[in-house]
Formats: structure tokens, C-alpha cells, sequence
């Protein structure tokens, strides 16, 4: 789970996880909407990827990126757990 967390720590990958509600898109696709280097957003790709928040399938020479609803969501439900609140004990 730690590396959900670093995953979801940078802003650039947020918006990737954002962007892929939509659908999947090829990476071209993604890097063209934002102000960095393909090679570097290739390093967040992997760092999602890693994390199990994206899928990558590989169509010849064109990688299309999905997002993994169900890591994203077993991420929030976790995370919910930590920090959310309990009947009687946030109420004044």
C-alpha cells in the first residue's frame, strides 16, 4: 500500500488518475497534456504502474494506459479507515 501512497503523493499522477476516468488513452495522449518531458512523465507512468492504479497494454508500437478502478478504490477505502470519524467520539 505504501506505494499507492507515493503514487498519489505527486500531483502530476493525481491528474493522470483523473484524466483516465475518462478512458483509456495512449501515452502520447497523456504526456501532450502536461508541461514535461515524455521521458519523465514515462518515470510516473511506471510509478503508477507499479502501484497497481494503471494498466498498460501494449498494441505494436503503442502503449494505452487504463486506470485500475479497484486498486484506486481499495486506496480510498483504506485511507477512509484512517482517517475517518467515529460516532460519539468527534461529536461535541
Amino acid at each position: 500500500m505504501a506505494d499507492v501512497f507515493k503514487a498519489l503523493a505527486h500531483p502530476v499522477r493525481r491528474e493522470v488518475l483523473k484524466v483516465l476516468r475518462d478512458g483509456p488513452m495512449t501515452a502520447g495522449d497523456l504526456a501532450d497534456r502536461f508541461p514535461v518531458s515524455k521521458p519523465t512523465m514515462s518515470v510516473h507512468f511506471n510509478t503508477l504502474k507499479d502501484a497497481g492504479l494503471i494498466r498498460a497494454e501494449r498494441h505494436g508500437t503503442t502503449i494505452r494506459y487504463r486506470l485500475n478502478a479497484g486498486a484506486a478504490e481499495e486506496a480510498l477505502s483504506l485511507l477512509m479507515g484512517i482517517v475517518g470519524t467515529r460516532k460519539g467520539r468527534d461529536e461535541t
